[in-house]
């Protein structure tokens, strides 16, 4: 039986689930709302469900691993009613988190496979009875149409904001995100600039830099040539350059590929991301250094399992 591994999906896995969810739910309306678990909901079960019954998602954004459903304007009645507007509806997968779209037959999973035997992750995420055990939230659309947030662990949320609160949150929590134009040379020199950490471990700070997790920063740091171990204001200039090109060229490439599978992780079509292939250093402890021919190593950095390759990264 293969070890079940939870990894938290990193930007390229939750953009994959972004664009194949962003398809089925934009405009539909929501009808009604089954709350299974009031903990997965704020910010709280009868403002939820009060707040989301007869608006429609009308997009879909993602800031780092964050999924934001932005909401239709209410009715002005509702306006008046003194009750506070959400404006969107953020939802974290964190470690266990699916979503998983129904529209009669077909099914679109996004998210993590809960099963311990299928290696696709296929069957748990799209063949398997709804609402289930690990369901917590039930979107009922128009059409008959519903979207169940299942999570085994309860670490996920769905929270409603308003547009002041998300760009609050955004603030405070995110930092600039690979691909964008917040994300540069100068941007990563500053988040390593006076630091005394671990590299690996200010590359996982989310307020630093938004969407990267364990996978990504090992494959990056290796393909800088760069040990994760090192202080973080130890990287000279061209080694800055250098790890700011590799970040958006392995997140471009994750995307492409729809995103990473271990074990868990499906995307929104419930398939494996087969990013995989690609991976250089990451899950390959014991195996040899496909450029030195070394053995890859697995330590603790930043209270995370960290592969390198001591002979390449220095």
């Amino acid at each position: 039986m293969p070890c079940l591994l939870f990894n938290m999906p990193e930007l390229p896995e939750v953009e994959t689930i972004r664009r194949d969810l962003a398809a089925s739910l934009v405009n539909r309306k929501i009808i009604s709302l089954n709350v299974l678990s009031p903990k997965s909901v704020s910010p709280s079960v009868a403002l939820f469900c009060s707040a989301l019954v007869g608006r429609q998602i009308k997009t879909v954004a993602r800031r780092g691993k964050l999924l934001m459903f932005k909401l239709s304007l209410v009715s002005p009645k509702l306006k008046k009613s003194g009750q506070t507007i959400y404006d969107y509806l953020l939802i974290h997968l964190k470690m266990t988190g699916q979503l998983i779209y129904l529209d009669g037959t077909k099914k679109i999973a996004g998210g993590h496979s809960l099963s311990k035997t299928d290696t696709t992750g296929f069957q748990a995420a799209v063949g398997g009875e709804l609402p289930n055990k690990h369901t917590r939230v039930v979107f009922n659309f128009s059409g008959g149409r519903q979207l169940f947030f299942n999570d085994l662990r309860k670490f996920g949320y769905l929270k409603l904001v308003t547009e002041v609160e998300r760009q609050g949150l955004l603030a405070r929590n995110y930092g600039p995100e690979p691909l964008t134009s917040e994300f540069s040379v100068s941007a990563l020199a500053q988040v390593l600039k006076n630091k005394t950490a671990k590299v690996k471990a200010l590359l996982l700070d989310q307020k630093l830099i938004a969407g990267l997790g364990n996978i990504y920063v090992d494959e990056s740091l290796y393909a800088a040539g760069i040990d994760p171990r090192r202080p973080g204001d130890s990287l000279k200039p061209l080694e800055i350059k250098k790890l700011y090109l590799v970040i958006n060229k392995i997140i471009r490439q994750a995307i492409k590929r729809r995103g990473t599978t271990f074990s868990d992780y499906v995307d929104s079509r419930g398939r494996s991301g087969n990013f995989s292939r690609l991976l250089k250093v990451y899950g390959r402890d014991g195996e040899k250094c496909v450029n030195c021919g070394s053995l890859i190593l697995k330590i603790k950095v930043a209270g995370r399992g960290t592969h390198y390759c001591q002979h390449c990264q220095k």
